[in-house]
């Protein structure tokens, strides 16, 4: 692999890891309040892009109101989520959660195929589709914006979590939820913004992705397996680690799929994110198992 082939892997793999990020920054959010793993995420991701297409091609709106209301659609549909499905079984355990989770996210996909059909589609590029030279590589201007929208989203997710009262309840109510009750947080309303955000975030990851990547009803499948991935290699702790994680499982793809290994083509790109998520379950089984040990 040359210099310029190693360049050109990388930056796509920084562009997909960005996008793999802000899916993994959704489902850290939701956990950390909740303790619950929202395997809709990705289909928040779908919403975004095919509600930005919808909204500037077929409704023919300008593209920064499109997408600001696609964004928006896509936090009211993750309250909805969160109000009437999550929230009404609320005493039930974390599996049953997860579970309602996987079936809001088949519902929300199935509707999805029947609105618009199993088509791929591509809404506007943001900023034109001549790609930029870059030290004997290339790079598409969108690419340019998934990588900064990723990186903005992190810095004002930062500002938000830790300057505002909202964002400082949140906190409170991820380190010690019982706690945060007693000094009077109400923990079914930060839920309710923790879903709302996660699913913001998934919006504008869908959004920013869709004119580079097309997207399609089920596109939310495979992105939230591998921002599942992104969140895991954190931990599920901190979105700093979330970004990281999803930055991690991009550039290996990318670089697995260059390196050319013999029958490893990029067609099984795929099983990297499959193959990551094993590794991490039998660490954190030997982690779990050194904690029985040592109890």
């Amino acid at each position: 692999m040359s210099a310029d082939q190693f360049l050109q892997y990388l930056i796509s793999g920084l562009t997909m890891g960005s996008i793999y990020a802000l899916v993994g920054l959704g489902f850290t959010i939701i956990y950390a309040v909740t303790r619950i793993i929202n395997f809709a995420q990705g289909e928040f991701v779908m919403l975004g892009g095919m509600l930005s297409f919808t909204l500037a091609v077929s409704a023919g709106l300008p593209l920064a109101p499109a997408i600001i209301l696609s964004v928006l659609i896509a936090a009211v549909i993750g309250a909805i989520m969160y109000l009437f499905a999550i929230r009404p079984a609320r005493n039930a355990s974390v599996v049953s959660l997860i579970i309602i989770t996987i079936g809001v996210a088949i519902f929300i996909r199935g509707i999805a195929g029947v609105g618009w059909g199993v088509d791929f589609v591509r809404p506007p590029y943001w900023t034109g589709s001549e790609s930029i030279r870059f030290f004997g590589a290339y790079i598409h201007p969108q690419a340019l914006w998934i990588i900064g929208t990723t990186l903005a989203v992190k810095v004002l997710l930062h500002f938000f979590l830790s300057y505002t009262m909202v964002g400082k309840a949140l906190k409170a109510c991820a380190i010690n939820p019982r706690a945060a009750g007693l000094v009077g947080i109400n923990a079914k309303t930060m839920a309710l913004i923790a879903f709302v955000l996660a699913a913001a975030i998934g919006g504008i990851g869908g959004a920013v992705m869709a004119p580079l990547t097309l997207t399609s009803y089920n596109v939310g499948v495979m992105l939230g397996l591998k921002g599942f991935v992104a969140a895991s290699i954190g931990g599920f702790k901190s979105p700093i680690a979330a970004v990281i994680g999803g930055f991690t499982l991009g550039i290996i793809e990318s670089l697995s799929v260059g390196l050319d290994w013999g029958p490893f083509t990029s067609a099984y790109k795929d099983v990297i994110a499959l193959v990551v998520l094993l590794l991490i379950l039998l660490l954190w089984s030997g982690r779990l198992a050194e904690e029985e040990r040592a109890g």
